[in-house]
């Protein structure tokens, strides 16, 4: 392709653009609107995964053993543990660190620890996790089975049920992302629509003229591009201070709430809405001029 062809192609788009102001100004500030609300929801299942990860990771086995186990199969029971696949940490706690555990998170409710009297009825016990949420449940099966274990506890019921739900919070925050993006593609090409409307017998003449298909096409392209791209930096900018805001806020206030707070994490996320952006004005400028290309 020619520098002069492409300069054209550019010439095209923003005399378009000039010609087409207002439109052009509504088309770039809705392109705004709707990627601001990908942008955001985007935000919100990257900080939903990062919480439900966040808690996933602290979910723990606790494997609990027999009160007749000495202080060698308590270390071997702890070794076959280890070997369990998935098992990403295994720590001991002694019937002695588990009563003073308690005595601490108890501390301002003594009478729960009168109950308990002068012995420690607590017994020896593992404290497990593993490297994945879906490894809980048969990992803890597993360990259930091996000689000198008498309990497994890792909140049957609820951690399934705390799987199943961020599960579906990130289903859902995937297709409301999905809707957003069909709005966004929706606004772009309606306002391409309605300027390759206006010069349909321009574009009936350099058909006839034997101009190709994408000659007539990329000015348009490149017109939907442009107003993505306005509208795709509006929008980052708009989020930027918005969750730069929203985290200082959080930090000071909640600082105990997992956050996401990655900045070269959250940068992607902006250079994926201006992608978006890009490419929504692209695919936008294609579907409305591809009718008015059949002569």
């Amino acid at each position: 392709m020619k520098i002069n062809t492409i300069g054209y192609f550019f010439r095209e788009a923003f005399a378009s653009l000039r010609r087409n102001g207002w439109m052009a100004l509504a088309s770039a500030s809705t392109a705004a609107v709707a990627l601001m609300i990908l942008g955001a929801s985007l935000l919100v299942v990257l900080n939903t995964d990062y919480f439900a990860a966040t808690v996933e990771s602290e979910v723990e086995i606790a494997v609990f053993l027999n009160d007749k186990v000495d202080a060698q199969r308590a270390f071997d029971i702890g070794e076959e543990i280890k070997r369990v696949p998935g098992v990403r940490e295994a720590r001991f706690v002694s019937k002695d660190d588990a009563l003073a555990e308690l005595k601490k998170n108890f501390e301002q409710k003594r009478g729960v620890l009168d109950t308990l009297g002068e012995n420690n009825p607590l017994p020896d016990k593992y404290r497990v996790k593993v490297d994945k949420p879906e490894q809980v449940r048969p990992a803890a099966d597993k360990f259930g089975t091996i000689e000198g274990v008498a309990k497994v506890k890792y909140g049957q019921g609820v951690v399934e049920k705390l799987f199943a739900i961020t599960k579906w919070v990130r289903i859902t925050g995937l297709v409301v992302m999905g809707l957003l993006a069909l709005a966004a593609i929706f606004l772009i090409s309606t306002t391409i629509r309605l300027t390759v409307f206006a010069r349909r017998r321009e574009i009936n003449i350099m058909k006839y003229l034997g101009a190709t298909d994408w000659f007539i096409r990329w000015p348009f392209i490149l017109e939907g591009i442009i107003l993505g791209l306005l509208g795709s930096l509006v929008a980052v900018l708009v989020l930027y201070f918005a969750y730069d805001n929203l985290n200082q806020a959080l930090l000071q206030s909640f600082p105990f709430v997992p956050m996401q707070r990655d900045m070269s994490i959250i940068l992607k996320v902006y250079e994926l809405i201006i992608g978006i952006g890009v490419g929504l004005g692209a695919i936008g400028s294609m579907i409305s001029v591809r009718r008015f290309l059949k002569v």
